[in-house]
């Protein structure tokens, strides 16, 4: 974590006010003054402002029902962003961990554990994300069975992990992936010669999306549903 980071985070200064007191000597780490905002706090460095230790609060892990308009991204001066449906409090204080298009609604997980964070995205623990996909076209058994077995993409060297396509009916699926390729579930459906008209992620392993959460609005996740990503593989 950047130094002004965790100043901010831990003293409860503006990420502005911070890097003036880094700049003003009054901030150490392990008894050593430092004027560089931008440097990395070691893992169980001391950190002090104004000779007081400071210490991170506690770990914040949230799941939103994305709306469709925003994008997944902390900060955007041009576009709203998912991080601006929170409360100022918390948005300066989370990430993303595993973004979703524009147009796709649906469970967005937001933390301040980086390393909770990896264990969700981290390619190795291949974590299976739900959507529930609306067609323009039916899909036929063919096209389902070349989802099912792994399909090449544009531009990939591998073929897709192989899928599991729930069919709802004639125009919409369920799709379980356990990759995270960029716009891979549209890219997966041309490549069978089909369209998404609409895309919804329904869950992240065992983090089902809380179905009382309207669009744009978030809640705190369940101990169990923090352990379940953490838990080794």
């Amino acid at each position: 974590m950047r130094l002004d980071q965790f100043v901010s985070n831990s003293s409860g200064l503006s990420r502005k006010d911070s890097k003036r007191a880094i700049s003003a000597g009054r901030v150490r780490v392990d008894g050593k003054m430092t004027k560089s905002a931008n440097s990395r706090v070691p893992e169980h460095a001391k950190v002090t402002l104004d000779n007081q230790a400071l210490t991170l609060p506690g770990g914040l892990y949230l799941m939103m029902n994305k709306p469709a308009g925003v994008i997944s991204a902390t900060n955007d001066s041009s576009q709203p962003t998912a991080v601006d449906l929170l409360p100022p409090e918390l948005a300066r204080q989370v990430h993303i961990a595993g973004r979703l298009d524009k147009d796709t609604t649906g469970l967005l997980l937001l933390t301040s554990d980086g390393q909770w964070s990896h264990q969700v995205t981290s390619p190795r623990r291949a974590c299976p994300k739900t959507y529930r996909v609306t067609l323009a076209e039916p899909l036929d058994e063919h096209a389902c069975q070349t989802l099912e077995q792994g399909i090449e993409l544009k531009g990939e060297q591998k073929p897709t992990l192989p899928a599991q396509v729930l069919q709802h009916s004639a125009t919409e699926i369920e799709l379980i992936i356990r990759e995270g390729k960029y716009h891979q579930v549209k890219r997966m459906l041309a490549a069978v010669g089909n369209h998404v008209k609409a895309l919804h992620r329904q869950s992240i392993g065992d983090i089902v999306l809380d179905p009382a959460l309207a669009p744009g609005h978030y809640r705190s996740l369940t101990a169990q549903e923090i352990q379940s990503v953490a838990e080794p593989d």
